[in-house]
């Protein structure tokens, strides 16, 4: 193996062993949870080497490097991650099986229209703000938006409605500066009462390189790393 493959390769075993201590932890089974990499700035050559190494799943945070890497890896499964705009929502749809950052109506109506185009259904998570759980800095910081907890049970029966769409639960983000436990139990109560109306609707995806044990702990089914697994990242180009 090459010097960089075995460094993803040292990085998984060290992500793994995390998940598995934490779902222990938590009294859970590591087949519970997703692994999602994040290779945002990272080249298609450490997602190839990643997908050798096992890994199925990978998320991009922006739309022009999805549209790249996806044609590239298509036996993967392929999740969006960040703020979407609802002009580039085809381009999302025919690259990503899943969105996780659904936040308002007319990104439904968007990635619905550009679904049905595309022939294909995609699963869409709503992002639930958590700035509650933070001090009113972080509230404001960068990529910790979605909608108030209150708002899901709406935005959620617009995207159980809509054709094309499949709803499959909530993401968040915990904000800068607050216990991300305490955050994330947060979360898994809204979870919680999505499921009770729409049963399907059973992901939670939550958890970076920092928090992923609190997590876990809090019922997270799929944790989205970018840092641990590939290291510090390169400049955006």
């Amino acid at each position: 193996m090459t010097d960089r493959a075995d460094e993803l390769r040292s990085n998984l075993l060290q992500v793994q062993e995390r998940i598995e201590k934490a779902c222990q932890a938590a009294g859970r089974s590591p087949d519970e949870v997703t692994l999602v990499a994040i290779t945002k700035t990272f080249p298609v050559s450490d997602v190839r080497a990643l997908a050798a190494l096992g890994v199925r799943d990978v998320g991009e945070n922006r739309e022009q490097e999805l549209k790249v890497k996806a044609p590239e890896c298509p036996d993967l499964t392929w999740h969006f991650v960040g703020q979407l705009q609802s002009k580039k929502a085809r381009s999302v749809v025919r690259n990503a099986s899943v969105v996780h950052s659904v936040d308002r109506s007319s990104l439904v109506e968007a990635l619905s229209k550009a679904a049905v185009a595309e022939e294909k259904t995609l699963r869409c998570l709503i992002q639930v703000s958590l700035a509650a759980y933070g001090s009113a800095e972080a509230a404001t910081g960068a990529g910790r938006g979605g909608v108030e907890p209150s708002d899901v049970p709406d935005l959620a029966a617009e995207i159980a409605a809509a054709d094309g769409l499949e709803l499959g639960g909530v993401m968040a983000v915990a904000p800068l500066g607050s216990d991300p436990g305490e955050a994330f139990a947060g979360l898994r109560e809204v979870a919680s009462r999505l499921r009770s109306e729409h049963p399907g609707a059973d992901w939670i995806s939550a958890g970076m390189t920092g928090d992923l044990e609190a997590a876990i702990k809090h019922g997270a089914t799929h944790v989205r790393l970018g840092r641990a697994l590939l290291g510090t990242r390169p400049p955006l180009g």
